[in-house]
């Protein structure tokens, strides 16, 4: 094994930092004097998410004696794998919270979907870096990403999903452009989200967006053919989104997006949630209530704050500075695992490491932009810090491969 100086201990030392401040959070979430209004396997959750952290810490340090070229050789079949789970827990997984995300093996219940974005970006990233011929005019290998991706997000679409599958969805662009395909083939990927977000605000904001990107488009690529396509492409998403809201979307998935844009209307039911979050924040001032002293925390206003409404609890309770910080270390995470990818001369370490940076990033930011209005709520956790077994196995995992690959990295270039 490698000189260990050449490991990126300040990545572990995040990973560890955010582990403790989801222990204690989790703990005043659960543990404090809100545990009377809580059931007993809500109760539990602390013991749990200890005995998960021991077990990932276990799968961190068996992952970093892996050859590097181990990932490259298994992404198929782990893929295959992946895809026949996704399968069975449609059949035979168990429903929480709506959503059939679930696998019952043993005792434990397994998000397969979790696993499945390794599988995900491991294969792809497999694929795209044995064909780099990717161009506007030759996206045929593009294509074929998108697909091996769709799969499955459309699986996890029919479990109930929705957070999940926009993480997968988020991997589209980011491998796409990581992998050579031009910027405003790029963009306009990337496009139908960002005119779709607009638009869930007003049709108008929508409209306005889809005709500056199509302009930004045609500047970069100058291609006729994709300028009008961006421009169909932008008005279909504001007519989808518009039929959708009228049409097809569930009273309470639209009185979601009414709390969005005016929480106020509905204080007492979709609007709560908003509400709330933004008064657990606010309420923590500079410095905090103190541990197992925020009152939204405590008095059991927040909803599902061990898991996707975390970020509130330490809002509350340990002010702008604790959120703050853990902020600030999930920044640095990120822009560690940029500057990872950006070493690497491996084309697959390069694309792995970055989607994988992106999955953090859409989770962190999905999460703390539902906690404080800046978003729909989601329900996302935020990764580390929330509690989920089987998704913090799988970060931690996730992180465990950028670790091996960064500290291989001198041997991984002949892998090539």
């Amino acid at each position: 094994m490698n000189n260990l100086r050449e490991l990126s201990w300040s990545v572990l030392f995040t990973w560890v930092f955010l582990s403790i401040v989801g222990l204690i959070a989790i703990y005043s979430a659960t543990q404090g004097p809100v545990s009377e209004f809580l059931p007993t396997y809500i109760q539990d959750n602390f013991l749990k998410q200890s005995i998960w952290i021991l077990m990932s810490l276990t799968a961190l340090i068996s992952i970093l004696f892996i050859s590097p070229r181990t990932f490259v050789q298994l992404s198929y079949a782990l893929y295959g794998v992946g895809i026949i789970l996704m399968i069975l827990t449609l059949v035979f997984g168990t429903e929480i919270n709506g959503a059939k995300s679930w696998l019952r093996i043993g005792p434990a219940n397994l998000q397969t979907s979790e696993l499945m974005k390794i599988a995900t970006i491991l294969a792809t990233a497999n694929y795209l870096t044995s064909r780099r011929d990717i161009s506007a005019e030759n996206v045929r290998y593009a294509i074929n990403a998108v697909i091996m991706i769709l799969i499955p997000t459309v699986l996890v679409f029919m479990q109930n999903d929705l957070g999940t599958a926009l993480i997968f969805m988020g991997l589209i662009p980011v491998m796409l452009f990581w992998s050579g395909l031009p910027y405003g083939v790029s963009l306009f990927i990337v496009s139908p989200a960002l005119i779709g977000y607009l638009a869930v605000i007003g049709w108008y904001y929508g409209l306005i967006a889809a005709i500056i990107l199509t302009g930004i488009i045609f500047f970069i690529q100058r291609r006729v053919w994709l300028t009008a396509t961006s421009l169909v492409t932008g008005l279909l998403t504001v007519s989808g989104v518009q039929f959708a809201i009228a049409n097809i979307l569930q009273p309470h998935q639209i009185a979601r997006i009414s709390a969005f844009t005016n929480p106020s209307f509905d204080p007492t039911g979709a609007g709560w949630n908003v509400i709330q979050a933004k008064t657990a924040i606010g309420s923590g001032g500079l410095t905090g209530k103190g541990f197992l002293e925020g009152t939204q925390t405590q008095l059991k206003f927040l909803p599902e704050q061990w898991t996707d409404f975390i970020f509130c609890v330490i809002g509350e309770e340990f002010g702008f500075v604790g959120a703050g910080i853990v902020v600030l270390a999930f920044l640095f995470l990120f822009i560690r695992l940029l500057n990872m990818a950006g070493n690497h001369k491996h084309p697959f370490a390069q694309l792995v490491t970055v989607s994988i940076a992106s999955v953090f990033f859409i989770h962190f930011f999905i999460n703390v932009g539902s906690a404080t209005g800046l978003i729909p709520v989601i329900g996302l956790p935020l990764p580390f810090v929330s509690y989920g077994g089987s998704a913090f196995l799988t970060n931690t995992v996730m992180l465990a491969i950028c670790l091996n690959m960064d500290f291989y990295k001198r041997e991984f270039s002949i892998y090539r």
